[in-house]
């Protein structure tokens, strides 16, 4: 089965990361050196399967120093021909939804590079699962060249809100350093199951009685 190289380590590390190279080497050289820490730890690289810009790179890196790569892509994507052609294992899915529940299935732990809205729409999902106790995974952000301070400032923001308890920040593995961050996830214990406050009721808006839709007359004319 194409899941089983992946499926059978415990410590497979699930890479997201941008389709393109971003403007500056330094993000091509840390996806390389995060591809080449991953399978040195012998951990398998789960991506999404792509050839091009970061991914490419990651993977790449990977297989240079005989590590094991496992992609899994949408068919319409593959049909495009983006797809890596030497991967250890290439999965075909139907959609992104299902391309990113078997990246979640195979992981033991997310890694995120450098990239767009869908490199950050995957990572936060992830930080959300592990929030409402759906997996209890690490997950950790490869700060290149401080790419991801902005976002970590508005993580802070959601804290001093009080729309993110605390617990779920320090939760994050924050590094430049690929192997720094495949040592927090070595090490890592899981926050507790995100609980929730209690419905309030005092004010007037949630006291009100919900109103009532009047039937609609089929013989009224307006």
């Amino acid at each position: 089965m194409a899941a089983d190289t992946a499926l059978n380590h415990p410590n497979a590390v699930c890479v997201f990361c941008g389709s393109a190279s971003g403007n500056s080497p330094a993000y091509i050289e840390a996806a390389q050196r995060a591809g080449r820490a991953i399978a040195r730890s012998g951990a398998c690289l789960v991506y999404g399967g792509g050839r091009v810009g970061l991914m490419g790179a990651v993977a790449d890196a990977a297989l240079g120093v005989g590590g094991r790569v496992v992609g899994v892509m949408p068919k319409a994507l593959v049909d495009r021909e983006i797809a890596h052609a030497s991967l250890t294992e290439l999965h075909q899915v139907a959609d992104m939804h299902e391309r990113k529940a078997k990246m979640s299935e195979m992981a033991a732990a997310f890694l995120v590079l450098p990239g767009g809205a869908g490199t950050l729409e995957e990572a936060f999902e992830q930080w959300t699962w592990a929030q409402i106790g759906v997996h209890a995974k690490p997950l950790g952000f490869l700060n290149v060249e401080g790419y991801f301070d902005p976002l970590l400032s508005m993580v802070d923001a959601m804290v001093r809100k009080g729309f993110v308890a605390k617990p779920y920040r320090d939760a994050l593995i924050v590094s430049d350093s690929p192997e720094e961050i495949l040592r927090g996830f070595a090490n890592y214990v899981a926050p507790g199951r995100k609980t929730y406050e209690p419905v309030r009721t005092g004010g007037a808006a949630l006291a009100r009685e919900p109103a009532r839709l009047k039937p609609i007359d089929k013989n009224r004319r307006d």
